[in-house]
């Protein structure tokens, strides 16, 4: 299948601790996914380990981008197929300016060099988007930053890569209302060309980017899906509501 990305009955352990225990979920084009969960249930780790991260192992399964093995690649192979990896803590990186980090980034995943002076216009039109400071160009990556400065700094990636699929973990952790929907924006902007998963706790950026499907996790899997009213209801009874609805749910 084109423009596709599978995920088959994935296992996946920390130091020997298995964490996910049989995820299957399939993304498409313009699909837009969530995943809610308590903490601990194993959505944190689904998102590091499509993306390939050294201390997440994966012991069964398949990550498939139009059919091909993700799981045989490294991760920067992973990004340079298409797949994108926002952070709900991004690392900070003395040294490496904000514009001279996106520019080497974009000519890596996309293999074409890219004029500075086409560039720097697109950058500020995109900052300019995301209510970025034009400043914050010349910054190094993530320092000094707030963390909704952060967050909009990975939603500024999102925008310049343009990947053809994005897992964006807890984006909206630790943002106020206004951060939540500069953020919501940079997302919606991308839904048409990319698959989107979003990883959250609670409903409250879902209320600006509605998803097509939501799913819950628990234990290491999916314990139920539906349409985006599911977020609606689990914003309404929590997580202990799906108990009552004979499904296995692990705080």
């Amino acid at each position: 299948m084109t423009d596709t990305l599978e995920i088959i009955d994935l296992h996946a352990e920390i130091d020997g601790k298995e964490i996910l225990k049989g995820v299957t979920l399939t993304i498409r084009k313009g699909e837009t996914h969530a995943i809610m969960g308590p903490n601990g249930s194993g959505k944190s780790t689904l998102a590091m380990a499509i993306m390939g991260h050294p201390k997440y192992k994966v012991t069964k399964g398949k990550v498939l981008l139009d059919g091909e093995d993700m799981l045989a690649l490294p991760t920067d192979q992973r990004a340079r197929k298409g797949l994108f990896l926002g952070f709900q803590y991004p690392t900070e990186v003395e040294g490496v300016g904000l514009l001279s980090f996106l520019k080497t980034a974009l000519a890596d995943v996309s293999g074409k060099k890219v004029p500075i002076l086409e560039f720097q216009k697109s950058l500020d039109e995109k900052m300019s988007s995301l209510s970025i400071d034009p400043q914050f160009a010349s910054r190094s990556l993530n320092v000094g930053f707030s963390g909704g400065e952060k967050k909009r700094a990975e939603v500024l990636q999102l925008l310049v890569l343009k990947p053809r699929f994005a897992i964006l973990d807890e984006m909206d952790s630790g943002l106020d209302i206004d951060s939540i929907k500069t953020v919501a924006k940079g997302i919606d902007s991308i839904r048409r060309d990319s698959g989107v998963l979003l990883i959250t706790h609670y409903k409250r950026l879902l209320e600006h980017v509605r998803p097509d499907k939501v799913h819950v996790f628990a234990d290491g899997r999916i314990a139920l899906s539906g349409d985006a009213s599911l977020a609606d209801q689990l914003e309404e009874k929590g997580y202990d509501w799906l108990e009552e609805e004979n499904q296995s749910v692990v705080e």
